[in-house]
């Protein structure tokens, strides 16, 4: 497994108070890897610094061995795709057309789709599930639908790395699973897959690796089932965990406030 995004040392400082903390990650492509913590811990700070949309006090960011800061925007945004918490899309745009925006890095402004362009966004809608949307309004949509044009977006681009922001902080239980299992799955073709959550649970089902953030630090690594252990809730979240099998024979955790 090549790697394709790393952190080396990274420090992010933002209205001088210190958010990131010599973090350093190194991800490899065919992954699908689960960024927790608790609020304030620095999970989307390291999402945006990965991105190269927040600066880098000290330390580097390489893209494909390649430093972020001798990269273009453009040359970055065609391989990394980037998802924020507040997917709202305020024009009545239909789900053809918000996809179709993926496409902007690899356009010249005004210029026409191209047949590479239609192919991508024609692969995006398949893959989201969203061939019978396509000519619906986004404003129509529900949330989770939405969701899933947001990330056919990110995938319209055809990047390497998909990096999102807590994409399913306020879906329903039924389209949470959706957008979990289909981050599961573009892990699985290939692509780097790094999610900021705090679903613990979602993470031990569904991803294959965790990084644990705690005041902006690293404080754990690794497999999930290893990361997230009843000590490690104790000190970082504050609750009292325990893991359990469920019938499948997956690990679970039971959360209940430290007593």
């Amino acid at each position: 497994m090549s790697l394709v995004i790393e952190a080396h040392g990274v420090e992010v400082v933002l209205g001088g108070r210190t958010i990131l903390k010599n973090v350093s990650v190194a991800l490899g492509s065919g992954t699908f890897t689960a960024v927790v913590g608790p609020n304030g811990s620095g999970k989307s700070t390291l999402l945006r610094a990965l991105a190269g949309l927040r600066r880098v006090e000290t330390g580097a960011v390489r893209l494909h061995g390649t430093p972020l800061t001798e990269m273009s925007r453009r040359e970055v945004s065609r391989q990394v795709s980037f998802l924020s918490q507040d997917t709202r899309c305020d024009f009545a745009f239909t789900v053809e057309e918000v996809v179709a925006m993926g496409r902007h890095p690899h356009r010249r402004r005004f210029s026409p789709a191209g047949e590479t362009d239609r192919a991508a966004i024609e692969a995006a809608i398949v893959t989201c599930d969203l061939e019978h949307l396509r000519a619906r309004t986004v404003d129509r949509l529900s949330g989770g639908e939405r969701q899933r044009v947001a990330i056919a977006r990110c995938l319209a681009t055809e990047p390497d790395v998909i990096l999102l922001d807590e994409p399913t902080a306020h879906l329903d239980l039924e389209h949470a699973l959706t957008v979990l299992g289909l981050c599961r799955t573009l892990g699985e073709q290939g692509r780097t897959v790094i999610l900021a959550t705090h679903d613990l649970a979602a993470v031990l089902r569904f991803a294959g690796g965790a990084i644990l953030l705690n005041h902006g630090e690293i404080v754990g690594a690794g497999e999930p089932n290893v990361v997230l252990t009843p000590e490690a809730c104790r000190v970082v979240f504050a609750v009292h965990a325990e893991v359990v099998q469920t019938a499948s024979g997956q690990k679970a955790l039971l959360f209940d406030r430290r007593q």
